[in-house]
């Protein structure tokens, strides 16, 4: 116990010596001048540029513009270290020692993971990640223990076949894995909002500049992630032979609907808001057009997905994608003895007052409403009224059966009868007595 005790006080005499030493005053110094110069560096940037220092207002790349507004709290978390970093050899140099720089870097890459899941991660799981992952590492780093622990992990190992796999290259391709893909994620969404705001371009030529970003993205990370794993990219002639014997037996479709989402994209024969209809009968609007297959959205809230092979190798119909505007017919009947010409211009006024109904002089007469005789029926003249409106007649803008009622009402109101279907009876021979 004594002498653990002389340890102890012995310990305590050489830090208090170290604390008085010309060598500890000049590494604070050293830690001192590199957060004064971030500091500085930061507030410049801040004040000087206008991206960090001007409010973004709407307008082109937004959204873009936002972000780097907001990532000026990370100017002087991220410079911090930075200038730590480049500020370990210098103490080494000048005094000697660097424990207590690296002690410092430690830090502030720490208040920089901090930093970054706090307020610029949204995702959970990232956010633990960085924080019990990112966290740790930064202090065996200003430990000096860092290299230490990868050495032991890297000595853990399995080989399978000719290939040794480590448990220090399992940790880092997982780790790795989960931040490219989130930051591939957030990436893409937030450079496919970009471009599909981007109002000089058209619809369509927004939307292949999208897919190819997104392609862009993830063969990105795909090759970041085949290098952390430590395989040389010349490997992958063999990868892409074996790739090419599984699309020629049992990927055909995934090959086809992948080549078929590009051939869309290039030729627009549908975009982003068109109303489509299948060969099936089945409709909706386009709500997102991705490489495997097209999202359709139905008015009763329901999503139909439709691979890309079907839009290539069948027929549809597409409503709206040269002109929105459509025609639509109306049906029902009048008696035999109703006063057509006058019904006729009752109906006419009536589809015209509706306010969803393209009308007016300056319309050609084919676009303006009309109403004549489709059949004569059992029980009466059949009636057919067509009309022309902006958009679809269904969902928001259900204006077949606001005419309708319209209709009836107006009928009613001048005495125009709707008939029904009515049968005589008779019978024909003596009637049997009881």
């Amino acid at each position: 116990m004594k002498s653990f005790g002389n340890r102890i006080e012995a310990l305590w005499h050489q830090t208090l010596i170290y604390l008085g030493s010309p060598e500890f005053y000049a590494e604070i110094a050293i830690v001192i001048v590199a957060v004064a110069l971030a500091w500085l560096i930061a507030r410049l940037l801040a004040n000087r540029v206008a991206l960090f220092r001007d409010e973004p207002h709407p307008g082109a790349v937004y959204e873009l513009r936002v972000a780097i507004h907001r990532a000026r709290g990370l100017l002087l978390p991220v410079l911090a270290p930075v200038l730590l970093s480049l500020a370990v050899p210098v103490g080494e140099d000048m005094v000697g020692q660097s424990w207590l720089v690296r002690l410092a870097h430690g830090a502030s890459l720490i208040v920089l993971i901090f930093s970054v899941a706090s307020h610029f991660v949204k995702n959970d799981t990232i956010a633990q990640l960085l924080k019990w992952v990112g966290i740790p590492l930064a202090l065996l780093y200003s430990a000096g223990l860092l290299d230490d622990l990868i050495a032991y992990l890297n000595s853990i190992s399995v080989e399978v076949g000719n290939i040794q796999v480590s448990l220090y290259a399992v940790i880092r391709t997982l780790v790795f894995a989960v931040v490219l893909f989130w930051a591939g994620r957030a990436s893409n969404a937030t450079g496919k909002r970009v471009i599909r705001t981007q109002k000089m371009l058209d619809v369509g030529t927004r939307e292949v500049i999208a897919k190819l970003f997104e392609i862009s993205i993830y063969v990105l990370i795909f090759l970041l992630l085949i290098n952390v794993m430590g395989i040389n990219l010349t490997a992958l002639a063999v990868f892409g032979g074996a790739l090419g014997v599984g699309l020629g037996f049992g990927l055909q479709q995934i090959a086809s609907n992948f080549i078929s989402g590009i051939i869309i994209l290039l030729d627009r024969s549908i975009t982003i808001g068109d109303y489509i209809e299948l060969d099936d009968g089945r409709t909706g609007v386009l709500r997102e057009l991705s490489l495997r297959s097209a999202t359709l959205e139905t008015f009763d809230g329901k999503d139909i997905m439709v691979p890309n092979e079907q839009f290539i190798t069948t027929a549809f119909v597409n409503w709206t994608h040269n002109n929105s505007k459509q025609r639509y017919p109306l049906h029902f009947q009048v008696a035999y003895d109703t006063d057509l010409e006058a019904m006729f211009e009752i109906v006419r006024e009536v589809v015209d007052s509706h306010p969803k109904v393209l009308s007016g002089d300056d319309l050609p007469i084919a676009e303006r409403a009309d109403a004549e005789i489709e059949s004569f029926g059992d029980s009466g003249i059949n009636i057919l009224v067509e009309f022309w409106m902006e958009g679809i007649d269904d969902g928001d803008n259900r204006v077949g059966g606001d005419l309708l009622l319209m209709i009836w009402t107006a009928l009613k109101a001048n005495g125009i009868e709707i008939p029904f279907p009515q049968r005589e009876v008779k019978l024909v021979g003596d009637a049997k007595k009881p």
